[in-house]
C-alpha cells in the first residue's frame, strides 16, 4: 500500500521559519530509518504559500491564483511518500516522528489509489498511459 504522508502548515512554517539544526538532523536520521525500512520513497519540505501558485479550472478557463493561501491549517507545509503493508504500519511509523514544528502540528495520512481501485475503468491503454504496466 502506498500512502501519501502530508505534514500539515503552521502559522510558522507559512512565515518560512526554518527548522533549527537540532530538529534539522533529528528529522534527517527519522528519514534514515524510513529509508533503511524500505518505507521512504520520496519526500520534501515544501515552501511557504506566498511563493505558491494554484490554477483554476472552469471548463476550458484557467485561472492562475498567487499564494498566499488563508487557513494555514489546510496548507501542507512537506511530506512524504511511503510504502506500507496496511494504515497501521502508516501510522506506527508517524508516531515516530519528531514534531515536524516549533509548536502544535498535524500529520495527515492518505492512501494513494493503485490500479486494483478503478474497475472496468482502467481499459488496458489507461493503464498504460498511467504506468501501471511499466
Amino acid at each position: 500500500m502506498r500512502v501519501m504522508v502530508l505534514v500539515k502548515a503552521t502559522t510558522d512554517s507559512e512565515k518560512g521559519n526554518l527548522p533549527d539544526s537540532e530538529l534539522l538532523e533529528a528529522m534527517g536520521r527519522y528519514n534514515e530509518q524510513l529509508v533503511k525500512a524500505g518505507i521512504m520513497l520520496a519526500g520534501e519540505g515544501l515552501k511557504p504559500t506566498a511563493q505558491a501558485k494554484r490554477i483554476a479550472f472552469d471548463g476550458d478557463k484557467r485561472t492562475v491564483i498567487d499564494g498566499p493561501f488563508a487557513e494555514t491549517k489546510e496548507l501542507v507545509a512537506g511530506y512524504w511518500l511511503w510504502q506500507v503493508k496496511d494504515m497501521d504500519e502508516a501510522i506506527e511509523w508517524v508516531k515516530r516522528c519528531p514534531n515536524p514544528m516549533p509548536g502544535p502540528s498535524e500529520i495527515e495520512i492518505r492512501p494513494i489509489y493503485g490500479p486494483e481501485d478503478f474497475g472496468e475503468a482502467l481499459t488496458p491503454e489507461a493503464r498504460r498511459l498511467h504506468g501501471y504496466d511499466a
